[in-house]
């Protein structure tokens, strides 16, 4: 356990002009819990985007593309701050579907039997209609994968239709459309638990050769992991997205660089809640990493943290 005499305590100051990195640091130096976290996390997210040597992996759940938060997560794209993009099916759901139609605010508090009659899915606090996710995805996608089947058979790794629907999606707004403008690969090892992977699934059903070569996602991987000199992750919540960026980060025997941002509670044993140094153990995560975990919604942590990135690599 390190400990500083000569590092006291400071207060946080807004009055003037203090900007979010400027705000960011002052939290850092406020020496209190996440506050302090956030801006340590901070300052290793930039030391492993900065270094030259370093490849970036961004992991994430749906639910945050969801909400305003889709932003951030398609600006650190846009700004060549992540390499590699590991997310889940929803993700692909929430930004296609937000590029075509609008969800609304809502409340927890809603009648869910009653938004069930008016045809509306809540999502936490957002109201996601029918017609912006399940309706505009069919009528969208089913064109999409027919025009690909056309083109080269039905066989697609998740890497390679995220990178198809990318180029197609017609949104600046979209993650997937910066991903494919930055040739960064995005990712998806469950791709059929969500709207997405059950509108090729409906493909499918005329088209029995229609498959997800999930094999080609992981050579792929294989071939980024063992050709990294580094790597570093930012790993936004858990499950099976946070899961494929550290296991597959054990073949190099760990990651360099490491943050996760979590709600979740460490004493349930799950992944989600797992602290970053639990990794450590696996090989996971090499014991000379520079990592954190900081504790907190992702939608009001991750805002000052990119804020603040970003403000730095301007």
């Amino acid at each position: 356990m390190n400990y500083s005499a000569d590092r006291p305590v400071e207060d946080i100051h807004l009055e003037g002009s203090t900007g979010i990195d400027g705000l960011v640091r002052q939290m850092e130096a406020s020496g209190g819990f996440n506050a302090k976290h956030v801006g340590e996390a901070v300052d290793i997210l930039e030391r492993m985007v900065r270094d030259p040597e370093c490849v970036v992996f961004l992991s994430f759940p749906a639910c945050i593309i969801a909400t305003g938060a889709r932003g951030l997560i398609r600006d650190l794209v846009k700004s060549g701050s992540a390499d590699v993009l590991i997310t889940t099916a929803g993700m692909l759901d929430h930004d296609l579907a937000r590029s075509w139609e609008d969800y609304y605010h809502g409340t927890f508090a809603a009648d869910d039997a009653e938004l069930r009659e008016q045809g509306i899915n809540r999502l936490g606090n957002v109201f996601v209609p029918n017609e912006s996710y399940g309706i505009i995805l069919e009528k969208k996608m089913q064109p999409v994968l027919a025009e690909l089947y056309e083109q080269g058979g039905g066989r697609w790794s998740t890497r390679q239709l995220c990178s198809e629907f990318g180029k197609r999606v017609g949104s600046e707004e979209s993650i997937l459309h910066w991903a494919a403008q930055k040739d960064v690969p995005v990712f998806v090892p469950g791709p059929t638990d969500g709207a997405f992977g059950c509108q090729v699934w409906m493909f499918y059903q005329d088209h029995r050769d229609v498959c997800f070569d999930l094999l080609a996602d992981e050579q792929e991987l294989s071939d980024i992991v063992y050709g990294a000199k580094k790597t570093g992750a930012l790993m936004i919540g858990g499950g099976i997205s946070k899961h494929h960026t550290i296991w597959w980060n054990q073949f190099r025997d760990g990651l360099d660089y490491a943050i996760q941002i979590s709600t979740a509670p460490e004493s349930d044993g799950s992944l989600s809640g797992a602290r970053v140094k639990e990794a450590v153990s696996w090989g996971k995560v090499r014991a000379d990493a520079r990592y954190i975990t900081v504790e907190g919604d992702a939608t009001v942590v991750l805002p000052l943290m990119v804020g603040a990135l970003l403000e730095r690599l301007r």
